[in-house]
């Protein structure tokens, strides 16, 4: 007969994730997110070009909508910022971390014995600063449970890489 223990686990002493230490984004991913918000606004400028000279009174119209569009955008650049200067991952031994957020920050923690595919996807700004995002796929999701965006494609394989040898060492 084997005897059952249910010993209290001393959650002080637990390693902590906080402690890591994170790589951030590469520099060049910044340049995606302008580049991604310049493509928005020109694709919404001409709505409110023909918004602007559908009012009656053109000049005090056109102060009215393009001073909020502009305030908007300066708050999303603002937000867009911070939210790219927080994102930071890292790679342990069992698990990958993944901090992301603007007001609340939040970290991801996947084990490695939780992922079931990886994927590399590079969109098209991306590519063309030789940047990807690494998508981690875990049981039970149609779609990526974690995506790190911003990484130099070539990292990027090794990345996929050494996670296809950790699934691989699981199975």
């Amino acid at each position: 007969m084997d005897n059952f223990t249910n010993e209290t686990i001393d959650t002080f002493q637990l390693p902590r994730f906080e402690e890591v230490t994170m790589t951030p984004l590469h520099a060049n991913y910044w340049k995606v997110l302008l580049m991604t918000w310049v493509i928005v606004f020109l694709v919404i400028s001409p709505g409110i070009g023909v918004a602007m000279i559908l009012v009656d009174d053109f000049l005090a119209r056109a102060a009215s909508i393009v001073i909020p569009v502009i305030i908007l955008l300066v708050i999303i650049l603002i937000l867009s910022f911070i939210g790219f200067r927080k994102k930071a991952f890292a790679f342990r031994n069992h698990d990958v971390l993944f901090r992301y957020g603007i007001i609340a920050t939040t970290t991801v923690v996947i084990p490695y014995n939780r992922i079931q595919h990886v994927a590399l996807h590079e969109g098209f700004i991306s590519r063309f600063f030789k940047l990807a995002t690494v998508q981690i796929f875990t049981a039970g999701g149609s779609s990526s449970d974690l995506e790190i965006p911003g990484i130099e494609k070539e990292h990027a394989e090794n990345i996929k890489q050494l996670l296809m040898g950790k699934i691989q060492k699981e199975l």
